[in-house]
C-alpha cells in the first residue's frame, strides 16, 4: 500500500457543504452553516481505511476517544447533528467528522459499485467484512436478494409441526422467534424427536406394542382386535347354532353306508350334533379329502373347534389338518408356521366325543375356509365350530382409515418392489427407487419414477399379510426443479403376489382413479368398498411430465 499523502485545506466555511457521506453509512450532506478560525483539518487521499483509524494524529487537535475510535454509526450521527447546530462546534465532534471525511476519501471503496440490492445501504469498515448490507424491510441474505418471508418459510418444524412467531419484533432484517406446535407424537424445538408411544402400554390384553413414528401399532393376540386389542373376537359363528346354512357347506366326497341309506354329508359337520348320523364323512376312494365354509362375506376367523364321532360303534376322527382360505373361492392360501414358510399342521382329536381346539396365532381374514385331513383315525369324521368375528365389530370400533406404515416407514424397504426405476442422467446416485415412494418424502430423490412412461409399469407394496384396505393417498414430487405426478391410476391387489383383481365400478370395469394436479397436493381415493389383500400394485394409467409417485395406503389390520 501507498504511504498516505495528507493534503492541508481549510474544510468547512459559512456556506460549504460536505461531499455526500456513503461509506459510513450516512446518508445526507452535512450542511455545516459554522465557521471556527482554527478549523483547518489534514485529511487523506489514496489511503487505505486502517490509516484513518491507526493515525489518529492527523487529526490530534479535535481528536476524542469517543470520535476517532469507533465507527459507530450512532455515534457518527451524534457529530453530525450537533455539528449542524450553530455554536456546538467542539473538539470532539470535529474530531469525529474528520474521522467521517478520513473515511470517506479511501481508495479501497468496496461500495463504489454498490453490491446490495433492493434499495439495501452498504456500509465499509464494519468488523472483519469488507462491506456489509444494511437491508430494506421485506428483503433479507448477504446482499439483501432475498425475499423476506420470516423464521416460518420455510418451515422449520419437523414431521409436519406447524410453525407459530411469536415475537414478530425485528432485529435490522433479522426475526427473533417462533415456536413449533408438535404433533402428537413428536416433542422438541423443532419436534424432531419422536415420542416413545408405548412408554404407557397402550396395548391390551396381551397386546405387544411397537413406536412408529407420531403413532403406535399393537400386535394384538388372535382373539383380541382394535387400535389397543380392547375387543374380543371369538364368538361362535354358526355351525353348531345353524346361523351357518347347508347351503354354505360343502365337501370334495361323501360317505354312503349301510348300503347307501346313511348320508354322511358336510352338512351334518356340526359341533355337538347328534344322531346316528351326525357327522361328515368322506368318501373311502378320496385321496385328498376337504370340507369348505362359505362365510359370505369376508371374516376375521381366530381359531377352530373340532370333534370326531361315531359309526356303527367305532370311533372315527381326524387326528392332524391343515387349513387354507381364500377370498374369492379360486386362489387358497395354505395357513402357514408362525413366520416360517411351512405348512401348520394343526393337532386334532384324540377320540370321537371330546372337543379340541386350536387358535389360530395370526387370525385368517377370508370368506372361505377348507379343513384337509391329514390323518385320520378309521375315517375322516367331522363336527366343528369357527372362532372369529365380523370384520365391522373391529373396523366400525377403532376405525379403518389408519396409515398402514408407508410414511412412518412400518413398511420397510424390503416390501416395496416395482416394475423398474428411473435414473436422472443415467446416474446411480438419482436412482427413484420403490423405496422412496413415501408420502411427504424429502430429498433430491424422494419418489418412484419409472424407467419408462407407460401403462406397463407399476409399484407393489407386500403388506405381509391380509388386510382390509380402504384407501390410498397420492402425491407427485419435482425432479430438479421439473413437476411431475400421476393423474390417473389404476389399483390392483392379491393374496399370493401371482393371480390379480383389480378394483371395479360398479359397471363391472376397471375403476379409474383420479390422482394429481401438482407435485406436492395430496389426493385421497376410497376403496367402496374396501378390499382384502396382502399384496396391492398401483398401475399408472396417465401422468404429467414423467410418472412419478409417493404415495400412503389406508386400512387396518383384518
Amino acid at each position: 500500500m501507498h504511504e498516505c499523502q495528507r493534503t492541508s485545506s481549510s474544510l468547512l466555511s459559512a456556506h460549504q457543504k460536505t461531499s455526500h457521506v456513503v461509506n459510513s453509512g450516512i446518508s445526507e450532506n452535512l450542511s455545516s452553516p459554522i465557521y471556527h478560525p482554527a478549523l483547518h483539518l489534514h485529511f487523506s487521499r489514496n489511503c487505505d481505511i486502517s490509516d484513518c483509524v491507526s493515525k489518529p494524529h492527523w487529526y490530534s487537535n479535535f481528536k476524542s476517544s469517543a470520535s476517532f475510535r469507533t465507527n459507530n454509526p450512532a455515534v457518527q450521527s451524534k457529530a453530525k447533528t450537533n455539528m449542524k447546530r450553530p455554536g456546538n462546534v467542539t473538539p470532539a465532534y470535529v474530531g469525529t467528522f474528520a474521522l467521517l471525511l478520513c473515511l470517506h476519501s479511501v481508495t479501497a471503496d468496496y461500495c463504489k459499485v454498490n453490491h446490495c440490492y433492493n434499495g439495501a445501504t452498504c456500509v465499509t469498515g464494519v468488523g472483519e467484512e469488507p462491506f456489509i448490507c444494511i437491508c430494506a424491510d421485506g428483503f433479507g441474505g448477504d446482499t439483501c436478494n432475498l425475499t423476506e418471508t420470516g423464521p416460518c418459510s420455510p418451515n422449520p418444524c419437523k414431521n409436519d409441526g406447524s410453525c407459530e412467531v411469536i415475537a414478530p419484533t425485528r432485529r435490522g432484517d433479522v426475526f427473533n422467534e417462533y415456536i413449533c406446535k408438535c404433533q402428537p407424537g413428536f416433542k422438541g424445538v423443532h419436534c424432531q424427536i419422536n415420542v416413545n408411544d408405548c412408554e404407557n402400554q397402550p396395548c391390551k390384553n396381551g397386546g405387544q406394542c411397537r413406536d412408529l413414528d407420531g403413532d403406535y401399532s399393537c400386535q394384538c393376540p388372535s382373539l383380541y382386535v382394535g387400535k389397543q386389542c380392547q375387543l374380543r373376537c371369538v364368538s361362535l359363528l354358526g355351525m353348531e347354532g345353524g346361523a351357518i346354512v347347508e347351503s354354505q357347506i360343502s365337501a370334495s366326497s361323501v360317505h354312503y353306508g349301510i348300503l347307501g341309506l346313511q348320508r354322511w354329508g358336510p352338512e351334518l359337520a356340526r359341533l355337538n350334533n347328534q344322531g346316528i348320523v351326525n357327522a361328515w364323512t368322506s368318501a373311502a376312494h378320496d385321496k385328498n379329502p376337504w370340507i369348505e365354509i362359505n362365510m359370505q362375506k369376508i371374516m376375521r376367523l381366530t381359531g377352530i373347534i373340532t370333534q370326531g364321532a361315531s359309526r356303527l360303534g367305532t370311533a372315527e376322527y381326524i387326528k392332524a389338518f391343515k387349513v387354507t382360505s381364500s377370498l374369492d373361492g379360486n386362489s387358497y392360501i395354505t395357513y402357514k408356521v408362525d413366520g416360517q414358510q411351512r405348512d401348520k399342521v394343526f393337532v386334532g382329536n384324540i377320540d370321537n366325543d371330546r372337543t379340541k381346539t386350536n387358535l389360530f396365532d395370526v387370525p385368517i381374514v377370508a370368506q372361505y375356509i377348507r379343513i384337509i385331513p391329514v390323518v385320520c383315525r378309521r375315517a375322516c369324521t367331522l363336527r366343528m365350530e369357527l372362532l372369529g368375528c365380523e370384520l365391522h365389530v373391529y373396523s366400525n370400533t377403532a376405525g379403518c382409515s389408519e396409515p398402514l406404515g408407508m410414511k412412518s416407514r412400518f413398511i420397510s424397504d424390503g416390501q416395496l418392489s416395482a416394475s423398474s426405476s428411473y435414473r436422472t442422467w443415467g446416474i446411480d446416485t438419482f436412482t427413484w427407487h420403490p423405496q422412496f415412494a413415501r408420502l411427504d418424502k424429502v430429498g433430491k430423490t424422494n419418489a418412484w419414477s419409472p424407467a419408462y412412461n407407460n401403462r406397463s409399469e407399476w409399484i407393489q407394496v407386500d403388506l405381509e399379510k391380509t388386510k382390509r384396505l380402504t384407501g390410498i393417498i397420492t402425491q407427485g414430487a419435482k425432479d430438479f426443479g421439473v413437476v411431475q405426478f400421476v393423474s390417473v391410476f389404476k389399483v390392483a391387489y392379491s393374496n399370493d403376489g401371482e393371480s390379480w383383481s383389480t378394483v371395479k365400478e360398479n359397471t363391472g370395469n376397471d375403476k379409474l382413479f383420479q390422482g394429481n394436479t401438482d407435485n406436492n397436493t395430496h389426493k385421497k381415493n376410497l376403496f367402496e368398498p374396501p378390499v382384502y389383500a396382502r399384496y396391492v400394485r398401483v398401475i399408472p394409467w396417465e401422468w404429467h411430465e414423467r410418472i412419478t409417485l409417493r404415495m400412503e395406503l389406508l386400512g387396518c389390520d383384518d
